[in-house]
C-alpha cells in the first residue's frame, strides 16, 4: 500500500492548491472524499460477499458430510436390524419345526381372576414392605389392620334395637 506520511500529504495539498486554485479546492476535496468513501463501501461489500460465499461453501460441505454420516448410520442400523430379524425368524421357525414349544409367560393368556389374585398379592406384599410392624405381629397382638371413622364404628357396633330407622324430629 502507498505509504503516506504527514509531509507527503502536505506536499500533495500544496500542489493541489496551486494547480486547482483556492476557489475550487473545497469542492474537489469533498468530491474526492465522497468517491473515496464509495470505493471503501464497495470494497467492504465485495469482501463481505466473498466471505459469505466461503462460509456458504463450508456449510454445504458440512451438510454433505452430516448427510453421508446419517445415511451410513441408517444403513448400518438397517443391516443390524435385518440380521437380528433374520436370526429371530430362523430361531422361531426352527423351534416350531422340531416340535419344541417355547414357554413364555408373557404370551400366555390369563383370566381376569388370576389378575385380581396377583394384584391382591402385590398389594399385600407392598403393605408388608412399607409398614413398620410385621403382619404376623399385628394379627397376634390384635392390631387393627383397617381403620374406620368414628361414625362408621358407632353405626357398626350400635345395638340391634337402636338400629331401626328413626327420624330426627320424631
Amino acid at each position: 500500500m502507498i505509504d503516506l506520511g504527514l509531509t507527503k500529504m502536505a506536499l500533495i495539498g500544496v500542489v493541489a492548491l496551486v494547480v486547482i486554485g483556492p476557489e475550487k479546492l473545497p469542492k474537489v476535496a469533498r468530491m474526492a472524499g465522497s468517491l473515496f468513501g464509495r470505493a471503501q463501501r464497495y470494497i467492504n461489500e465485495v469482501k463481505s460477499e466473498v466471505s459469505r460465499e466461503i462460509e456458504l461453501d463450508e456449510l454445504r460441505k458440512m451438510q454433505k458430510e452430516v448427510q453421508e454420516a446419517a445415511t451410513s448410520a441408517g444403513n448400518s442400523v438397517r443391516e443390524t436390524v435385518g440380521a437380528l430379524d433374520a436370526d429371530l425368524n430362523s430361531a422361531w421357525h426352527d423351534g416350531h419345526d422340531s416340535g419344541a414349544t417355547i414357554h413364555n409367560p408373557l404370551l400366555a393368556t390369563q383370566s381376569p381372576d388370576t389378575f385380581a389374585v396377583k394384584s391382591k398379592d402385590f398389594r399385600k406384599k407392598r403393605l408388608a414392605r412399607t409398614t413398620a410392624l410385621p403382619t404376623w405381629y399385628k394379627h397376634q397382638s390384635g392390631h387393627r389392620s383397617r381403620v374406620i371413622s368414628g361414625a362408621a364404628r358407632v353405626a357398626r357396633f350400635r345395638p340391634a334395637s337402636r338400629k331401626s330407622a328413626s327420624s330426627f324430629f320424631s
